[in-house]
């Protein structure tokens, strides 16, 4: 854990929910209580009725390959070639992640194709240390594809 490069994600009061949830390995996920919207990323107010009345909510961890881009340069924390990619959960909102566990080429990616989240546990250096987690989204066991590139 120690070595973990990767951006560290700094919690704010509208996301500590959801790192919060990370933690427990819940995909934590917003709700307006007038209009019933899914809310993603967390804000303190609906984005589709203004109203400031949400709540939480663990949500499945399934998703689709909405989009990517195969990003060819590495960056600090992540090993060239990697997938930047856009899901949608199937609870309704879209989030920028990475895929895991699957080759990184256009043949593996598949637009559409199922995932599911999984979190990554790495500990922070310096005034706190205390373990965190990411969530990514992985493509399963069940597509050959990917398997295959394990």
């Amino acid at each position: 854990m120690a070595d973990y490069k990767k951006p560290i994600p700094i919690p704010t009061p509208e996301t500590q929910d959801f790192w919060d949830g990370a933690k427990r390995e819940e995909l934590r996920l917003q709700k307006c209580d007038a209009c019933s919207a899914v809310i993603f990323p967390p804000r303190p107010f609906c984005p589709s009725c203004s109203t400031r009345e949400v709540s939480s909510f663990t949500a499945s961890g399934r998703a689709r390959l909405y989009s990517y881009v195969i990003n060819e340069r590495p960056a600090p924390g992540f090993d060239a070639p990697y997938a930047i990619a856009i899901v949608e959960l199937d609870e309704g909102p879209r989030m920028m992640t990475n895929i895991v566990n699957c080759e990184q080429t256009p043949e593996a990616l598949v637009l559409d194709m199922p995932l599911e989240v999984i979190y990554s546990m790495f500990e922070k250096l310096g005034k706190e240390a205390n373990v965190k987690v990411v969530p990514h989204l992985d493509h399963g066991e069940n597509y050959d594809i990917c398997k295959k590139a394990l």
